[in-house]
């Protein structure tokens, strides 16, 4: 089962180093990820403490009371990933922006990219050159 990020490559420049974590679910919350249900379309990471968080992922569990289904989820990583991360993210002043959720086995696991936030400017230019392919491709096929 996976859970793709479509609007992570509109929103970020994304720089291609990609870090895989593990996740910290409830049971329910897994049993609705391995039913593909769930968003990380708004999502992101973030380092608090030494410690890195998924934050805004949308995962919504069912038969649970008193649940918010975008609460914190604390992904698994070794101390060392977690520094480098934090000195590449402050360095490069980028983000952590995840683009898939996929079960491993019986395990849940989050790819994470490193990504810096593209201006409006850019993801208007960005839809430009997409049309103007699109278009070109069109008339390529149609001769």
């Amino acid at each position: 089962m996976r859970i793709f990020n479509r609007r992570a490559n509109y929103e970020y420049k994304l720089t291609g180093e990609k870090v895989e974590a593990g996740i910290s679910l409830l049971g329910s919350e897994a049993k609705a990820i391995r039913e593909n249900r769930g968003d990380i379309s708004q999502a992101h990471g973030r380092i608090l403490n030494d410690e890195v968080f998924l934050i805004n992922a949308n995962i919504p569990a069912t038969g649970v009371a008193n649940y918010n289904p975008t609460r914190m989820r604390k992904l698994l990583l070794h101390k060392k990933e977690i520094l480098a991360l934090n000195t590449k993210l402050k360095q490069q002043k980028l983000n952590l922006v995840p683009i898939l959720v996929y079960t491993k086995g019986r395990l849940v696991k989050v790819s994470l990219a490193l990504g810096k936030p593209k201006r409006k400017f850019e993801k208007k230019e960005a839809i430009k050159r997409k049309d103007i392919k699109r278009e070109l491709e069109k008339e390529l096929g149609s001769k």
